[in-house]
């Protein structure tokens, strides 16, 4: 499944302007964000630390004004602890950001 980053390379271009090295920082280190974020909610088992990744993915999608990754975390918010299907969007939405697979 593919999304939509217009507005997170958009973001990310404006903050880093022209510099190449920059922007190559910026992804690093939201891919980097979103695969420990991702870990932890794949590893929680109870609706608090389930609600808390969640929130945690929430808080880093709207840093970067990642909508897409916003519409997930509000999905996994509403889902149970463990939800297969949360995950492997969340998979296909990095794997999409970082042209790697899952």
């Amino acid at each position: 499944m593919l999304y939509e980053n217009g507005a997170l390379d958009a973001n990310l271009a404006a903050a880093a302007g022209d510099d190449a090295v920059l922007m190559a920082e910026l992804r690093g280190a939201f891919a980097g964000s979103l695969a420990r974020q991702l870990d932890l909610l794949k590893r929680s088992r109870c609706d608090g630390n389930w609600d808390v990744a969640a929130m945690r993915l929430k808080g880093l999608a709207a840093s970067f004004h990642a909508v897409e990754l916003i519409v997930l975390a509000d999905e996994a918010l509403a889902s149970a602890p463990g939800e297969p299907t949360v995950i492997r969007k969340m998979e296909a939405f990095l794997s999409d950001f970082t042209g790697q697979p899952a």
